[in-house]
């Protein structure tokens, strides 16, 4: 099967809708943690949430990511399993000839390079929805706890109103605020993300097996998604704060600004803000995401062999 192929692409879809749901309240949590104030851990950060804003909290700005992630991952798992394909292709004459360390590297950067242009407003829309009900406060280092202040009132009606919101005042780059700071995140962490799940894939498919069992996939996909997220933390703390910035005021002028003033007020540890929360819900987020895109996947090409024996 060489060639383009657009059954990874909508498998993708698939499984970026399973892993929005599984990973969605968690992502709440990370969010605020890196670009909130007053949390003084991620129990405290669940805790408050739960209070002020009942279960609902945990699925704010869901129904935009839902819709817009799946056709993201749709798009990086396609590119990620055509440019392998085709870079076996013109190496080796075969699309499915080799699984080396730079073959698996080169698609995987291209695949993030392809995220960020399509997944930053994506993102951007996301955390604002999440963000937009904080507690403002001028400083990031104030004393007062975020479940002592008052919960803000929403800016945002729904994902069109932000849009509509952010384009009036920024202009339509404003809807890439955080864009620099996404790709130094995601460039080295897709890297980090299909490099390990191919690995581990076929470290756990025994001998002989064609394909590996959804045992497999899921552990190898979530092994991976913790990797992934573990090591990106640095960088998408900053993506986060980018992004949370200009719900109520804006403080950074870039990257370099944002890192500058964080590590200036709150030291190295600021760079680590919500990694546990990051590996944790990277497990079953790409579990998820991992064992609906293998499924759909093998389910397809069964199908296609039984429609054109």
């Amino acid at each position: 099967m060489g060639g383009f192929q657009s059954e990874d692409f909508i498998a993708g879809w698939i499984g970026g809708a399973a892993s929005v749901i599984v990973g969605h309240p968690l992502d709440t949590v990370k969010t605020r943690l890196q670009a909130g104030l007053g949390y003084g851990n991620t129990l405290n950060c669940i805790l408050t949430v739960y209070k002020n804003e009942s279960v609902a909290g945990f699925f704010k700005g869901m129904s935009f990511p839902l819709a817009s992630i799946a056709v993201y991952n749709s798009v990086v798992f396609g590119v990620f399993s055509n440019t392998q394909r085709f870079i076996s292709q013109h190496r080796y004459g075969e699309p499915n000839q080799s699984r080396s360390l730079s073959d698996l590297a080169l698609a995987s950067v291209v695949s993030g390079l392809v995220s960020v242009g399509l997944g930053s407003p994506v993102d951007l829309i996301k955390i604002r929805l999440q963000m937009q009900t904080q507690p403002f406060l001028k400083e990031l280092n104030v004393k007062p706890r975020v479940s002592e202040v008052p919960v803000q009132p929403r800016i945002y009606k729904g994902s069109i109103h932000c849009i509509t919101t952010i384009i009036r005042k920024e202009g339509l780059a404003g809807l890439y605020r955080g864009a620099g700071a996404m790709l130094l995140r995601d460039v080295p962490g897709y890297c980090l993300y299909f490099i390990p799940y191919v690995f581990l894939c076929e470290w756990l498919t025994p001998d002989g097996c064609a394909t590996p069992s959804p045992f497999s996939v899921w552990m190898a996909g979530g092994i991976a998604g913790a990797i992934s997220w573990g090591t990106a933390t640095p960088m998408d703390v900053m993506k986060s704060r980018l992004q949370a910035d200009g719900v109520h005021k804006t403080r950074y002028k870039g990257v370099v600004d944002c890192i500058s003033q964080s590590y200036q007020k709150e030291g190295l540890k600021v760079f680590f803000r919500g990694i546990t929360v990051n590996a944790m819900r990277g497990f079953p987020m790409s579990a998820a995401m991992f064992l609906g895109y293998e499924l759909s996947l093998q389910a397809m090409r069964e199908d296609h062999a039984a429609t054109n024996p």
